[in-house]
C-alpha cells in the first residue's frame, strides 16, 4: 500500500475554470519525512460551451473540455482508466467510468504531456465535473490522480 498522499490545487490565470493539480506520491518504503516526486502529474482542464450543438428549448446544453496531463514526476506512468462525477444544476449526479481517455491509454515519460478534448451534455445551463484517473507506473505501482472540480456554464449564466 502506498504511503500518505499529499496534494495541492492551484488555480491558474484569472478564470476559475482552469486548474492545475499536482499529485505527489510517497514511496511506501520511504522515510515519512521525505516527499518523493516519483509519480507527479500536472492536470489542466479548459471547458467551453458549444452553442452550435446545444438546444436550450429542449434542455440540451453541450460542453467541451480539453484536458492536458503532464508527467512532472521522475518515472514513466500510464493512464489506465477514468472516473468522472458529473453534476447538473438540479444536483443530479451521473458517474462515467471507462478505460483510458478518448480510446487511448497514454504512456507518459517524465516531461511528456498528453492532451485530449471530449464532450459532456447537460440538461441544465450550469454543472460541474470532477474525477480521477487510475494510473500505473512502469514498476507496477498503481495510483490515482485526482481531477479537481471545474464548472461547465453557459456564458453570462453565472455572475
Amino acid at each position: 500500500m502506498l504511503g500518505a498522499i499529499r496534494w495541492l490545487v492551484v488555480v491558474i490565470g484569472t478564470s476559475a475554470a482552469a486548474f492545475i493539480l499536482r499529485v505527489n506520491f510517497r514511496d511506501k518504503d520511504a522515510n515519512p519525512n521525505t516527499l518523493m516526486a516519483k509519480y507527479q502529474f500536472a492536470i489542466t482542464v479548459r471547458p467551453q460551451f458549444l452553442p452550435d450543438y446545444s438546444n436550450p428549448s429542449e434542455d440540451t446544453f453541450m460542453f467541451a473540455y480539453t484536458v492536458t496531463i503532464t508527467n512532472t514526476g521522475d518515472a514513466t506512468a500510464q493512464l489506465i482508466s477514468r472516473h468522472w462525477i458529473i453534476t447538473d444544476a438540479n444536483n443530479k449526479i451521473e458517474e462515467v467510468e471507462g478505460d483510458g481517455v478518448v480510446g487511448e491509454q497514454p504512456i507518459l515519460q517524465p516531461g511528456e504531456a498528453f492532451e485530449y478534448t471530449s464532450g459532456c451534455p447537460l440538461p441544465t445551463p450550469v454543472g460541474s465535473m470532477r474525477g480521477t484517473y487510475h494510473c500505473v507506473g512502469a514498476d507496477g505501482t498503481q495510483f490515482e490522480a485526482s481531477i479537481p472540480e471545474f464548472v461547465l456554464s453557459v456564458p453570462r449564466t453565472l455572475h
